[in-house]
């Protein structure tokens, strides 16, 4: 049995996950262990994958019942049940931006968090790389100076003190010495292949992710850009916009409903790796690697022995006992064979050399430099990957659920638009209170022109120049008031028609206005004085 971990524990949502139902294509119960290759736990996540598509088509299906009864179901409204459907397309309306704005935010971080957990695992996937590939680095290079280098050294000092046969023993000892170093060294477990593996995994775990974040990215300027598009076609009125931000609203709730999919199926089966990592990791290394050195770096406990204590022992008595028998060498040797100090002191430089190697080597066997990458990984892609993932999927749902309320207030802000046109057009065109009658006299000015019985210069000019001829009292003032609104109908920020006379407030003038206007008056009274003497 495993020793108790108190170094990781997945988390919660992990848990959770792990604990929904597995099933398969054909709803049969599958185990939740975490085994990528196996058929049936593809299927169990591809099931979860179509229950995210069977939600895609009850949504469509919901929206075409409801665009269907819609229109089934129309009928001309009373004028004063016009500003309540107005009013909830515009509540509607801002309920889904708001909505929109909120999921856009949730998916920033969600796509944030999970892009930090996932090139938190591929640090810790290089820096364990870098580590293994050191260790066969530093295995290599050992091997090759004990077999080679110290082999030619010691054959040359054979035949340079062949005349001493104590020292030929000595020679043949360390040669006994330099055998057992590279036989221990070849009983270390060789990296390369598990190297590779952990090389292609984060080569395709970051092409991926780098994707990944990319199409996130492009989706949330998508939702923006629709939400963007629904706003301006409900406030410019133009049904070519509101056609527009239909149908890309159809095409966002396809993708977002095909993004919770994939989210929700990558969350599952990373949280079933989450929650039994080990169990994992040792079944794909059982065939390489023995399962002592597997469980020793997996748990790193102080109460496990180090499977490599013997050879690295082994390694560092040879090297010792190399050492004194070579410094007696140079010390009582060298005295009377000049012509070996060169092949004394390389065998010297080697064995430091290979001193060097071994405390390296010792320092990067030892289970906590790969433990804490270990570590470092699990906490990467099950803490903020997984959680970055849930994010994700509730990012997915509050854009379905925008874009749909957008897609069934689309059809009743088109009704609103046509009910406002079909009154304009009922409307009067010859009267001058009717602002359609004011925007077709603005683009066709000469329909809109009025006879002016007043003769002025193009910017009025003096006041003198006003000479208004005589007029019978009469109870129409429309005219007069006409004539006015051409007078003062320059100034576009002040009312040209005023509306006395129909119990409507009195117009606003400009100071200049009224000055121009009582002046005019007092002028057409005394010229009506004096052709209508008392």
């Amino acid at each position: 049995m495993p020793p108790s971990r108190a170094d990781y524990l997945a988390p919660w949502w992990a848990a959770w996950l792990h604990g929904l139902p597995h099933r398969g294509l054909r709803l049969q119960p599958v185990p939740a262990a975490f085994r990528p290759r196996d058929p049936d736990y593809q299927q169990s996540l591809l099931f979860l994958g179509l229950v995210a598509a069977v939600c895609l088509g009850l949504n469509l299906l919901f929206l075409t019942v409801y665009l269907i009864c819609l229109c089934c179901c129309k009928r001309d409204q009373e004028p004063d049940t016009k500003r309540p459907h107005s009013c909830c397309v515009t509540w509607m309306a801002v309920t889904a931006g708001l909505m929109c704005c909120a999921a856009v935010g949730v998916g920033f971080y969600g796509n944030s968090e999970t892009n930090d957990g996932v090139y938190q695992l591929l640090y810790a996937l290089d820096h364990a790389n870098h580590t293994l590939t050191g260790i066969d680095s530093l295995v290599a290079g050992t091997t090759l100076q004990m077999q080679v280098g110290l082999e030619q050294h010691l054959a040359q000092l054979t035949e340079l003190l062949a005349s001493r046969e104590d020292y030929l023993q000595t020679l043949k000892f360390m040669q006994q010495l330099s055998g057992s170093i590279v036989l221990q060294l070849s009983g270390l477990p060789v990296w390369r292949g598990a190297s590779a593996d952990l090389t292609a995994l984060a080569s395709d775990v970051a092409y991926v992710e780098y994707y990944r974040w990319l199409a996130y990215l492009l989706f949330f300027i998508l939702v923006l850009t629709v939400c963007l598009l629904a706003c301006l076609g409900l406030a410019k009125r133009s049904r070519c916009l509101l056609t527009t931000m239909l149908c890309c609203g159809l095409l966002t709730l396809i993708l977002s409903w095909a993004s919770m999919a994939v989210d929700t199926a990558s969350a599952v089966g990373t949280s079933d790796f989450c929650v039994a990592p080990d169990k994992f990791i040792m079944n794909q290394t059982e065939s390489d690697i023995s399962a002592e050195v597997v469980h020793y770096y997996l748990y790193c406990d102080q109460s496990l022995s180090n499977p490599f204590q013997q050879t690295l022992t082994v390694f560092q008595r040879s090297l010792t006992t190399m050492q004194i028998q070579i410094q007696g060498l140079i010390q009582f040797a060298l005295p009377l064979f000049p012509t070996a100090e060169k092949d004394l002191l390389g065998v010297q430089q080697l064995l430091n050399s290979s001193e060097t190697s071994l405390h390296q080597l010792t320092a990067m066997l030892d289970c906590r430099g790969l433990h804490k990458d270990y570590l470092d990984a699990l906490i990467g892609i099950c803490y903020d990957g997984v959680e970055g993932l849930l994010y994700l999927v509730l990012f997915s749902l509050l854009v379905a659920a925008s874009f749909s309320t957008i897609i069934c207030a689309t059809p009743r802000a088109w009704k609103l638009f046509a009910g406002q046109d079909r009154d304009y057009d009922d409307m009067d065109e010859e009267d001058p209170f009717n602002p359609q009658a004011r925007r077709i006299a603005a683009h066709n000015p000469a329909r809109g022109q009025l006879r002016s019985f007043c003769s002025y210069s193009s910017s009025l000019g003096s006041q003198s120049s006003l000479h208004p001829p005589a007029q019978t009292i009469s109870n129409a003032p429309v005219s007069e008031y006409m004539n006015q609104a051409v007078l003062f109908g320059g100034n576009p920020r002040y009312e040209n028609v005023p509306l006395i006379g129909r119990g409507s407030p009195p117009p606003t003038y400009s100071p200049s206005m009224r000055a121009t206007y009582l002046s005019v008056t007092d002028e057409h009274v005394r010229h009506r004085g004096t052709e209508f003497p008392a």
